[in-house]
């Protein structure tokens, strides 16, 4: 796929989410969604990014998907969860700097690899990235007006974290033309964080340990088309 049609997607895939709030997208849609983006990145990680990953480089992998982990648990204490659906509903004044500078990081790692031309499933983790932007967008936006952000400040910001992604991308470019050996590593620290985000996704999906059938069956749906892709 093109790269610029894939910094196209990325882009207007979170500014859908900010849409969809204007629209008065329902909470219960959006849990379902990250269940079902949960199963979705989990799937693709554990059937196709990881098996051709440590066929490559099997000595090396784990510790860079285990700082992948922590950078992302760090990343967590600021955003407070925004990652996996946390909407933060309290209302409150001012600019959440906190949640959306972690957000814009996150947003800015995990795409630096997706340009990996030397791995073989990189276009389905790409997809996996699209499918989880836009839920997080929703979470974004809505934190937002939470927060009593006029509607122009609002979208501003929004543009500007859907920025975030495409330069990632041209980052990894240029990380690539320099030395394509850093992006498999920077690959399995973007794994690493999808893995403490989709993992917590599915776990709290769960709500008081009791099984809830809509969330386990959405997980089932990103299993299922995660298996199906090649």
């Amino acid at each position: 796929m093109d790269i610029w049609f894939q910094i196209v997607i990325m882009f207007f895939s979170v500014m859908i989410g900010g849409v969809l709030v204007q629209l008065m997208f329902k909470k219960n849609s959006l849990k379902l969604f990250l269940s079902f983006s949960g199963g979705f990145l989990l799937t693709i990680i554990f059937t196709h990014i990881l098996p051709e990953t440590y066929s490559v480089n099997f000595e090396k992998s784990g510790y860079f998907i285990l700082i992948g982990f922590l950078i992302q648990l760090c990343l967590e204490y600021f955003s407070g969860g925004a990652e996996h659906g946390h909407m933060h509903s309290k209302n409150s004044t001012g600019f959440p700097i906190a949640i959306f500078i972690s957000l814009m990081v996150h947003s800015f790692l995990e795409a630096i690899p997706l340009v990996h031309d030397g791995h073989t499933h990189i276009e389905d983790l790409y997809w996996g990235v699209i499918v989880h932007k836009l839920p997080i967008a929703v979470v974004l936006m809505s934190i937002f007006r939470s927060s009593n952000l006029p509607t122009v400040t609002s979208w501003i910001f929004l543009t500007v974290f859907a920025l975030s992604g495409p330069i990632g991308m041209f980052m990894g470019g240029l990380i690539g033309e320099a030395q394509e050996a850093y992006l498999s590593y920077l690959l399995l620290i973007a794994v690493g964080m999808f893995l403490h985000i989709s993992t917590t996704i599915i776990f709290e999906s769960s709500e008081g340990h009791k099984l809830n059938l809509y969330k386990f069956l959405a997980i089932l749906g990103g299993f299922g088309i995660g298996m199906l892709l090649n």
